[in-house]
């Protein structure tokens, strides 16, 4: 439990345990829990997540590793090599993103995130609304990462050096996935220390993985010209390549997102008004570095990049890394890639419960009183990480039947995420607007009406791209539609609940304050 206050919690003749706090960091949590208690609420976890292992969850939530491992082919195949510049337009985007987020978390470092950041700039009704289509993005996120990890996996136990890339059966693929989401459940259900522990071993991992064989396949490996950049290499066919190079947008898209997820543990982390936004920033901007590495060096080491961009090879990563470093080489590397999915699906799966229990905890989720509950020994909402399980399982269940709509799935993931993300941004734009000037320690000053501005107009633009409906004209309506069809259903059915079961009347949590704790939190540190 954190620190009270309470003198007789300090024996100061009394060793301390092995994992025990500095006396430095017992006053720093005083310091938390009454900023927590300004904002309204007592702390039912414990703060073990220190500031690497806030930003090792972002990062391997983003996880560049595995956003370029599981999108490589489908961007080259859409639009050749010259897909890598979506990773420089998205990251530069979500950057906008990321210092609003800043600076509100660093007002609100409240367990749940965009809901609580939501709530307080506007209502309850709008969190609300806002809450639930992003707890349907991130659950789907779920799906989607522990689904793209299947074929990577397979490689890893049944690649050999005649047929180093796998594509995974569709049992293999179910199988795989439903041991993934298992596997993850079970190791977050232990405890903030395990998820913060496997998440800097995911960045390890990360970090190895991509700057080690980034580097070398760039240095030593290189059999393609730089100048492939700037060749499209017939991608499109006939069409204007605009349309093959917007196809291509879900490269940056998928990518970066995840860096919210370290305000979902703001009450798990020490100093979170301060370290959280440097953990925001940090994930998006180290994030775009090491993608950019591990793209280039695939292409560039790529022994038949004509035929990756022709769309002959659905998983060719493994194929170029045999060809570069051998099967010890490519095993290696898939095992990290391994630990790097592990790590990505726990970080998700530790947002979204966090995200449902602060629901629950407000009164404004259905069986509040069931997902409001921490686990006694381990202080992690057990029932809520449950809950957000159900969904991704029938979603798996779902692709193995329908095997081709992974990726229209992932593109309804983003909308929905995007959609929630842009809430937030113009939430907070509207209260600066009514004169609010955060609070919080760490602040964007002067910049930060024109910097919110930006990022809502990004958010807008991204959300058009993703919306649009697949460029194959052969497949059916519902199907070309899939992603905008999946967020309007999702939206109405989430509004038509609210207006009429009204859950934000049930609960007197407060809301719209941000001006005034803003004023009172200013005259604290005064």
């Amino acid at each position: 439990m954190p620190a009270t206050g309470d003198s007789a919690d300090l024996q100061a003749d009394t060793p301390p345990p092995p994992d025990s706090p500095t006396p430095s960091e017992v006053y720093e949590h005083l310091d938390d829990d009454a900023h927590l208690r300004e904002l309204g609420y007592e702390n039912k976890f414990e703060r073990k997540m220190s500031l690497s292992a806030n930003f090792a969850l972002g990062f391997v939530y983003l996880s560049p590793m595995v956003s370029v491992v599981s999108i490589f082919a489908l961007g080259i195949s859409t639009a050749g090599p010259p897909a890598i510049f979506w990773i420089f337009l998205i990251a530069g985007g979500q950057l906008l993103v990321a210092l609003v987020f800043g600076e509100v978390v660093s007002q609100f470092p409240l367990a749940g995130g965009l809901y609580q950041w939501g709530r307080r700039l506007w209502n309850g009704r709008y969190a609300w609304w806002m809450a639930w289509i992003y707890v349907f993005g991130i659950t789907i996120g779920i799906t989607t990462t522990a689904l793209f990890s299947s074929d990577f996996i397979a490689s890893l136990f049944w690649g050999t050096d005649a047929e180093p890339s796998i594509t995974a059966s569709p049992v293999q693929k179910l199988t795989i996935t439903l041991s993934v989401i298992t596997i993850c459940l079970l190791l977050n259900m232990a405890g903030t220390k395990t998820l913060a522990r496997i998440s800097q071993i995911g960045l390890i991992c990360e970090i190895a993985g991509i700057m080690v064989i980034g580097l070398y396949l760039l240095i030593f490996e290189r059999k393609q010209p730089f100048s492939v950049f700037f060749d499209t290499m017939g991608a499109g066919g006939s069409s204007p390549y605009f349309f093959a190079f917007l196809g291509a947008s879900l490269v940056g898209l998928y990518m970066f997102y995840g860096f919210e997820s370290c305000g979902e543990v703001a009450e798990e982390t020490p100093n979170p008004a301060r370290a959280i936004p440097v953990s925001m920033v940090l994930t998006v901007v180290i994030g775009m570095v090491v993608a950019v590495i591990a793209f280039s060096g695939y292409v560039l080491a790529a022994p038949n990049l004509q035929a990756i961009v022709a769309g002959e090879d659905s998983n060719p990563i493994p194929a170029i890394l045999h060809d570069s470093m051998g099967m010890i080489g490519t095993k290696l590397f898939l095992l990290t890639v391994l630990t790097s999915f592990i790590a990505g699906v726990m970080g998700q799966q530790a947002a979204v419960s966090r995200l449902v229990y602060s629901f629950a905890r407000d009164g404004m989720f259905p069986g509040s009183a069931l997902f409001s509950k921490t686990a006694k020994k381990r202080h992690v909402p057990i029932n809520a990480l449950i809950a957000v399980n159900v969904l991704p399982v029938l979603l798996v269940i779902f692709v193995f039947y329908s095997p081709d709509s992974l990726f229209r799935i992932a593109a309804f993931q983003m909308l929905a995420g995007y959609f929630a993300f842009q809430m937030v941004v113009l939430a907070a734009l509207r209260m600066r607007l009514k004169g609010w000037k955060p609070g919080g320690p760490w602040s964007l000053g002067r910049s930060g009406l024109v910097i919110n501005i930006g990022a809502l107009i990004y958010g807008i633009v991204a959300m058009v791209i993703l919306a649009k409906p697949s460029a194959d004209t052969s497949l059916p309506f519902y199907d070309r539609w899939i992603a905008l069809i999946g967020f309007l259903v999702v939206a109405v059915v989430g509004l038509v609940y609210l207006l009429v079961a009204k859950p934000d009347r049930k609960s007197t949590a407060p809301e719209g304050d941000a001006i005034e704790i803003a004023q009172r939190l200013r005259a604290g540190r005064a």
